[in-house]
């Protein structure tokens, strides 16, 4: 019998059992979450709707000749961005609120549950229903608008790190504006006024140099504007970066901006949030 079968804290694959209970949690929390009518409509749903309304209002092209693309397409990579805020941002920001409001949390302090097995659980569900969500989004604008999508193999490896890099920031900064509201009832009026501005000033909805000077310095240190950028960048022609403020991608930079905001998320969760044990 080796080392990890006489341990109780390992499984037969190696895992750690705060590991193991994580993942089986993260069942449970997609259970929860498309349980609840309101997160499913706009969190969930929201991207694809607002992509609909969108494409269906503002038709032709923007671009000149064989780079002029339509308008979905124009739009899909803005709405991708926003669904990863929407998902990582607003959907753990109001589940963690709502929970230390109705005494989840405190239940869960008392029992072997960890912070580590419980935010493996929150995390593992932001990223089921980011995929889904995105891949739903996707689906719209290919089959319902006729959207052309990237062939290039590096496009689509440029969208999964700045989709996972994305998503993990912003759901670090969702855990840490979970601290804001100060009941789960307020949790709604706090959170999604600050995510649907944010998403306004960040090149989701409209485009980005439309924006007075002053507002793009402002939305240019925040994370949203960076995913949004970067998801031009998989999604438009090359010539579409001398729209950009600096004329170029600047994926280096994007990838310096949410490494810098992830360690400013996992600081401020880090501090902000607490384990409610039983006992007070």
């Amino acid at each position: 019998m080796n080392a990890t079968t006489m341990n109780p804290a390992t499984t037969h694959f190696g895992l750690p059992r705060t590991f193991r209970l994580g993942f089986r949690r993260i069942g449970f929390e997609l259970r929860q979450y498309f349980r609840a009518g309101d997160q499913v409509f706009f969190t969930f749903l929201f991207p694809t709707l607002m992509f609909l309304v969108f494409a269906t209002i503002f038709t032709g092209d923007i671009g000149e000749g064989p780079d002029a693309v339509s308008m979905a397409t124009y739009y899909l990579p803005g709405l991708i961005a926003g669904g990863i805020l929407l998902s990582g941002v607003q959907g753990p920001a109001l589940e963690i609120a709502a929970e230390k409001s109705d005494g989840t949390l405190k239940r869960l302090g008392g029992t072997p549950v960890s912070p580590v097995t419980y935010f493996i659980g929150k995390l593992g569900q932001v990223f089921v229903t980011a995929i889904l969500q995105i891949t739903l989004l996707i689906v719209v604008a290919v089959v319902v608008y006729g959207v052309v999508l990237p062939t290039d193999a590096a496009a689509w490896a440029r969208f999964a790190w700045i989709f996972v890099l994305g998503l993990v920031t912003c759901t670090l900064l969702g855990i840490a504006l979970s601290s804001v509201p100060r009941t789960g009832k307020s949790a709604s009026a706090v959170v999604i006024p600050i995510v649907l501005l944010i998403q306004f000033i960040s090149g989701v909805y409209i485009a980005f140099a439309m924006l007075p000077e002053w507002l793009q310095n402002a939305a240019g240190v925040l994370p949203a504007k960076w995913i949004a950028q970067g998801m031009r960048s998989v999604f438009l022609p090359e010539s579409f970066k001398a729209a950009e403020v600096s004329g170029s991608w600047d994926l280096g930079l994007i990838a310096l901006v949410l490494v810098g905001w992830l360690a400013v998320g996992l600081v401020i969760s880090r501090l902000t949030f607490r384990w409610i044990h039983r006992n007070g």
